[in-house]
Formats: C-alpha cells, structure tokens, sequence
C-alpha cells in the first residue's frame, strides 16, 4: 500500500507533508497578511517572522493569507515585521473592509503613478527632450519600485533572495549603463503584475470564503419566559433559541418544537431542503425556510459544525500537495543559482573572452528578470485553494491538496455497504418465534437493541412502541456478532448466527433473497428470529457506474452480512468484488488484497465503525460527516451528506486539478525556457523579459481559478 498504510506515526514521509508538528508553549495568533501576490513572498515573511526572538513557530499559507504564530513576544512586533517585509498584517478576528479604496493602497498608487511618469517620459524622448526623459524615467523607477526596493533589502537583510531582490537588481543595473527607459519599463511592468496577482489572488480568496454562509452573530433566544437578542458568544449549551421562517440558524441545535424545511446548502451542499420536526438535528448558517423552530443549543458558536468546517477547509488550504512540495524545494535555491549564473554570465565573456561589459551585464539582467520563479511557484496552490473551496461549496471536505491529488491515482474503490450502499434504514419483512409469541420476541429483542447504534438494531427497536419496551440492565455489545442485556432477570442474546453458534439453524432461503437473520435467544436456546432487509440508497447504481467509466477499476464492497445476501445487493450494483462475513477488523484486511492488483486504494465508510479501515486505504472517504463529529475529524476527505453521486464529482475534480497543475508547471517552465535561449541569442529585452514574467504568473493565476467554476 501506499506510505500512509506503511506506518500510522506522524514520522512516515508522507505525514510529513500534511502534518507539522507545533511547540507547546506561548500564546497562538493568527493574522491575516494582506498584499501577498507570490508564493514566494509569502515564503519569505514566513522566514522573517520565524527569525522573530520569542517566535516559537510560524507558518503563512498563501493560498488564504493566514499567519499563524505561537509566540511569547507582543504581537504588535509581528505586525511590524510583516509591514517592514512590505506587507500588512491585522487580527484574523478583526473584520477587513468590505470594499477598500483603490486611493488606500500604497502599491497600487505607486504603480499608477510610475506609469504616468514613464509615458510622459516616453513622450518627451520622442519629442528629443533625453535628458527630461531619463529624469521622468528614474522618477517612474522610484515611485513603482520603492516598495520592491525595502522588501527587497529586508530580504536580503534577513538573508534570503526573492523576486524583489532580483527585480531591484535588474532596475539599478539598468541605469548603470544608461538603460533609463527599460530599467523605467522593468519597475512599471513588475509593479503592475504585482498589483494584478494580488487583485486575482484576493479575488480567489473572497470566493472561497463566499463558498459557505457564515451564520449569524445574533439570536434570538428564551431565557426565563422572556425573549430577547444575545451575541452567539453569549449563548450557552442548553439555551433556547427562536428561529423564524425566513431566517438563518445561529447555533447547532437539536429541535425542541415546530416543524419546518431547512436549506443546508452551506453544510452538505444539497440545495434541496431537508425536512426538520422534534428529535432533529440543525446546523449554524443553514436557512430556516417555512416554519418557525425553537431549538436547544447542542453547540457553542466557536465549535459549530460550520465553524469547523471553515477552519479545516483554511488549514486545508495550507496543506501542501506533493507536487507543491517539491516546486517549493526547487524554488529554495533556484533564486540563489540564477543570481550566481547571472555573475558567471557578466563576468566570463568579459573576462575571459575581452567581450564588450555593457553586452553582456544587459544579458546578465535580463536572465535576472526571466528566471524569477513567481510562475512556477504559484502555480500549484492557486490551483488547490480553487479545487477544494468549489468541493466545500458541493459538501465534500477535502483535508489538503495531497488528498485531492492522491484520488487522482486512486484505481479501486472499497464501499462498506450498510449505510453507504444501503440506505442503512432496514425493515422488518419477517418474524418467527418459537415458545413466545412474535409480539414478545420483538419486545425482547427492541429491548435489547434500543442500546445499540446499528441500523438493523434501529428498526428492531423502532418496531416497537417506547412504552411497551421492558426495563433492562447491563448492556453489552459483541462487535461483530450482535448485542446482550439483563431483561426482567434473565440474559436476552440478540446477533447474528455468529452469536448463537451450532444452535443457530440455517436460514438459506431467506439469505437467497438478500435479507439478514437477527436471532433472539436465552441461555435456554434460540428462541425465534427477525428477518430485514435493506434498499439500495436511491442514486448507488449510477454513481458505481459513473465511478467506472472515470477510471476506476474495481469497486467492492466490504460487509459483515452473510455471504448470500451481500451477494444479491452486489449483484443489483454490479459490484467488482465482494466480501461479506466481516468483522469490523477483517476488513482492513480485505484492503490488502485489492492494494497488492489495483495499487491506491480509497475506503468510503461512516467513520466509526470503518475506522480501521479508513485510516488503512490510501485515502479514507467518511459519509455522511455533517452529523458525525468522528467522521469529521478522522476522514482524508469527508462527504458532509448521505451522496455518494458526489463521488465521481471528486474523481473529475482531482483529475482535472493534476492537469491545470500540470499545464500551469509545463507553460512557466516553457516560457523561460523560450526566453532564456532569446536572451542568449539576443532578441530579448529587459521589458519583453518581466512582461512575459508578469504574463506568465497572471496566465498561470487565472488557470488555476477555473476550478473555482462548477465541474461537469
């Protein structure tokens, strides 16, 4: 199997790119950087900010512009490194503006500002006024590069190079040798694709957090017969809430009274409301449709369903996929040799060869201009971060970029059947009892399974009404097998044939037509049996089908039934291969068969019981996550309704993520390779060079975002 199989510790190579480890210690921060436009400036802050005295860890995802640091300093000393390396930092809890002035921006003024004296000196050199010109050149130089120049420095500070440093490089040496309307031209263009990245990243940004509808920050709540309007901070687990029609969910809740449908678009990604009464379970920033709820809060605010949802969809983000990983290595001492080749290229010719210096420094600094990587690093996390905000807006939970591109190269697909398969709601089709009556085998046996959490316990003990059920002790769950309990004084079995042993009487005819035999005993023997059967989840065939016609190659089913009746709900499903009879650690076992033909192998489950064999495969797939805080927490990638239609959805999303990766890496590798060989043959320029540069991240940046869009 895969790493992940390999070994569960956090020190196996691929834990390594999903999972870092924080100190304990100090205070935790997190801040929101505004002005990022490159991978590899967010890179950077990230270095300066850990050099930080009192900093015991930091880390910058720029794919959402967070800065999260655990330290023992005052946070305001953050902020003001993060302002001295160019950018700008606030609280993540402070709210930014919702639309900011242009007029605000200091970059963005400074670039328009640097065109403005780059076109009038453009137009005085025609009019032959050289001298105005280069003057109103190296004003355009100084107004669009002056914060280029003090990030560029503080990197250099801080002993590291990035796109900054090049950049000031090429501007000076551009007016060293007289070159003021390129070194002019290099500044401007630089400014400007600065100003367009950041534009189209923040754009990103502002989408993925639109994705999902943030609950509100008021309710109205009851509190002691009187109604009145709380904060969500200020509301406690047990309070009362009123929810009106028309009206979002504040907290996680369970109904007390009302009956209404509720649009959970923004917790499952199903626009089709859900019906909620008494007894049902709500979820902060769903919609309130048709009727008015009062619900019993289950949850703080901080803690809701949606609030964690949108954390673990940010840390997503900040995950690393492989690809990005190894962009990243490259990239760390990519910049330092292009800054050694462009010495090597002035210095041997000239001194070598007694070739003319100003030919070739002015190669020197278009290679400078050409190879900054901004293309090449960004073009995996734009890609991610638009990938898994498009999945979250469909309710599928991707855990970070190495999941999304894992399921790219997943070829078999195991599905536990009760629940995923099924509809995991099993009825009663037939009773048999011998030496009671059937009214009080089902009472015995209700009795028992109103302990259990089992979908075929469900509908044994829901066949029964709640005032008929008898007192009963000492519960007990035989995993695997069934359940037992003290019922009136004596010991009531209920389980599978698995259970009861050689006293258990075959049951053929029955299993034939795909039904499960739950037998109810004593120690005194077997005592009669409950025949159920469970339906195909409406959309199981469709979605099995559409799973191999995207490339899957085997799909099984694992499940603890007889080995008749998985065989008959395999065959309606045309099921690769099938295993029945497990128990809930057989089927990690099962995995290891189908990994050894097939190779990646990904396990769909509930979570809980699938467990094992979720945290096995190569990636674990929980359903129906929204109601499952175990499914959500343990899953890889997490479906938040009962769809596994979403399925194939995610094998189209992951495949064509590796592509537009793919392409963004092929293009920004082309481009300078293209560009490189003109400079050598001499038909590039310092202006052709950081436009194609410019061009390159924004083409890449744009690329990426198309994920953001629906995938058919």
């Amino acid at each position: 199997m895969s790493e992940k199989q390999a070994c569960g510790c956090c020190c196996c190579p691929q834990k390594e790119e999903i999972q870092e480890t924080v100190p304990a210690g100090g205070e935790q921060a997190v801040f929101r950087v505004q002005g990022l436009d490159c991978a590899d400036c967010a890179a950077k802050v990230e270095n300066i900010i850990k050099q930080m005295e009192g900093v015991l860890y930091a880390r910058l995802s720029f794919a959402s512009a967070t800065l999260t640091v655990r330290h023992s300093t005052d946070p305001a000393k953050i902020i003001r490194a993060v302002k001295q390396a160019g950018y700008s930092a606030v609280p993540a809890d402070v709210q930014p503006e919702e639309k900011q002035s242009w007029l605000k921006d200091r970059k963005t003024v400074g670039t328009i500002t640097s065109g403005v004296f780059l076109a009038a000196g453009f137009l005085l050199g025609m009019a032959g006024y050289e001298a105005t010109s280069n003057a109103l050149y190296a004003a355009a130089m100084i107004t669009g590069g002056w914060n280029v120049a003090l990030s560029g420095l503080y990197s250099l500070k801080k002993r590291t190079m990035d796109t900054n440093f090049l950049m000031l490089i090429a501007a000076i040496g551009a007016g060293a040798i007289g070159e003021w309307s390129e070194g002019a031209a290099v500044v401007f263009l630089f400014s400007l694709g600065n100003a367009l990245q950041a534009y189209t990243m923040d754009k990103t940004r502002r989408s993925i957090r639109s994705l999902m509808e943030k609950a509100p920050n008021e309710a109205l709540v009851m509190r002691d017969g009187i109604e009145k309007i709380f904060n969500v901070n200020e509301i406690s687990i047990g309070d009362i809430i009123l929810v009106k029609p028309g009206e979002k969910i504040a907290m996680d809740g369970e109904v007390v009274s009302g009956f209404s449908a509720v649009n959970q678009a923004s917790i499952t990604g199903e626009s089709v409301p859900a019906e909620k009464q008494a007894g049902d379970t709500v979820y902060a920033g769903t919609l309130n449709t048709t009727g008015a709820l009062t619900i019993k809060v289950s949850r703080p605010a901080a803690d809701s369903t949606i609030s964690r949802i949108m954390s673990m969809v940010e840390e997503a983000q900040a995950q690393k996929a492989p690809m990005q990983s190894l962009v990243d290595r490259f990239a760390a001492w990519y910049t330092p040799a292009v800054v050694v080749s462009a010495v090597l290229l002035t210095a041997v010719p000239v001194l070598v060869f007694g070739q003319s210096f100003d030919e070739w420094f002015y190669k020197a600094l278009v290679l400078l201009v050409i190879s900054c990587p901004c293309a090449l690093v960004i073009s995996t996390p734009v890609s991610i971060v638009s990938a898994i905000g498009n999945a979250s807006r469909r309710g599928v939970l991707i855990k970070g970029g190495v999941f999304l591109e894992q399921m790219s190269r997943i070829r078999a697909i195991a599905f536990d059947k009760t629940g995923t398969l099924t509809s995991g709601k099993p009825v009663i089709t037939d009773v048999h009892a011998d030496r009671v009556s059937e009214k009080e085998l089902l009472t015995l046996a209700a009795s028992v399974e109103k302990f259990s959490e089992h979908p075929l316990a469900h509908s044994i003990a829901n066949s029964v009404e709640r005032s008929e059920l008898l007192p009963t002790e000492n519960f007990e769950a035989i995993p695997g097998k069934g359940a037992k309990a003290l019922v009136e004084g004596r010991t009531v079995y209920v389980g599978n044939k698995r259970l009861f042993g050689e006293s258990a009487f075959a049951m053929d005819e029955l299993e034939k037509q795909g039904k499960t035999v739950v037998y109810v005993g004593t120690d005194e023997g077997i005592l009669g049996y409950i025949a159920l059967a469970d339906v195909l989840r409406d959309g199981s065939h469709e979605a099995v089908k559409a799973l191999k016609e995207n490339g899957v190659e085997c799909v099984a089913m694992l499940t603890g039934d007889n080995r008749r009746a998985a065989g008959m709900i395999a065959s309606k499903l045309e099921i690769d291969e099938c295993f029945s009879e497990l128990l809930p650690e057989d089927k990690t076992a099962a995995l290891k068969p189908l990994a050894d033909k097939y190779g990646r192998v990904a396990m769909v489950g509930d979570g809980v019981n699938d467990a094992p064999a979720l945290a096995l495969a190569d990636i674990g797939i929980a359903m129906g996550a929204a109601g499952t805080d175990a499914a959500l927490e343990t899953a890889d990638i997490a479906l938040m309704s009962d769809d596994i239609g979403k399925l194939p959805y995610l094998m189209k999303l992951s495949r064509k993520t590796v592509a537009i990766i793919k392409q963004n890496i092929t293009f920004s590798v082309a481009v300078k390779a293209l560009f490189i060989a003109g400079t050598f043959a001499g038909i590039t320029n310092l202006w052709l060079a950081v436009f194609a540069d410019t061009g390159a991240s924004i083409l890449v940046t744009l690329n990426g975002m198309r994920l953001i869009k629906e995938i058919k």
